[in-house]
């Protein structure tokens, strides 16, 4: 047994508390055939690398079927000090693997004395991700986003990592500098592309972030776009140097409101008129 990996210690002694196990089992008990098409899902989740750091957001909504489940989901979660994540899928699921990895890395450093190196915590998410293979077979699929700050690259500038990952553990190390999951991925992905060459610092790379979410959400019925009339908009977490941190709904909000007035069309004093030489 690996003493210093909570999450296959859990897995030996009480493998009912891992997230999958949980949804599965009450779906059992209740005679239905487990179907992650019956859950809550969330989407959509953005990662973009800028020099000296890398940033990761999220949209709010999560649907069921098609049906809005929730509104205010928190899809991404800081994991240690250098260290976040982003899962769509399979919300339950997605939640408390977020949870589970935070648990990992803590307890490896208070065993060990010393944090996991940022390839190291890659492994440990994969094998995580590669332990729900049978329920991801079954439906029941969360795909995280790993985003860090290599604290042993030689060069600050550019130690700023996103992390994607295939449903069997297979994980990739993003070299173009942006990725992108979930249903509205295609969408933010190209939105990205096109934006990415304006990123110079964490301010334009948060900006960038939350046009893609906003166009996700215009093409893609399941990503939620900023909300003004609730006062519900994109959650985001900046990694650097400092370590990570939460960017405060405040400036989010200003973002958002900066992005949907660039975006607004104006009302042209002809505009409806009909019929108007009868």
């Amino acid at each position: 047994m690996n003493l210093s990996s909570f999450s296959d210690f859990l897995s030996r002694q009480a493998p009912h508390l891992l997230p999958a196990a949980d949804v599965r089992s009450n779906w059992a008990s209740a005679g239905d055939a487990p179907s992650g098409a019956d859950l809550p899902h969330g989407t959509t989740i953005v990662a973009i690398k800028f020099p000296g750091g890398v940033l990761i957001a999220g949209d709010r909504r999560a649907t069921q079927g098609n049906m809005i489940a929730s509104r205010d989901v928190q899809k991404v979660h800081i994991a240690d000090d250098y260290t976040a994540t982003g899962i769509a899928g399979t919300a339950a699921i997605a939640v408390e693997f977020a949870r589970l990895y935070a648990v990992e890395l803590e307890h490896y450093e208070k065993l060990e004395g010393v944090p996991l190196t940022f390839r190291g915590k890659v492994n440990r998410l994969a094998i995580m991700v590669r332990g729900n293979l049978a329920a991801a077979m079954q439906g029941f699929v969360a795909l995280p986003l790993l985003v860090g700050y290599d604290l042993d690259d030689s060069d600050p500038g550019n130690a700023g990592r996103i992390v994607s990952f295939d449903a069997a553990g297979g994980w990739n190390i993003e070299d173009e500098g942006y990725q992108s999951v979930g249903s509205g991925s295609l969408f933010a992905k190209s939105s990205i592309k096109k934006l990415y060459s304006h990123v110079t610092d964490a301010d334009s790379a948060l900006k960038v972030a939350i046009e893609s979410l906003y166009d996700a959400a215009d093409d893609d019925s399941a990503t939620g776009g900023p909300d003004l009339v609730r006062g519900i908009y994109p959650t985001a977490v900046l990694i650097g140097g400092d370590g990570a941190e939460e960017v405060t709904d405040e400036r989010i909000a200003a973002l958002a409101r900066e992005v949907i007035a660039n975006r607004s069309v104006p009302i042209t004093g002809t505009a409806g008129r009909r019929g108007s030489n009868a």
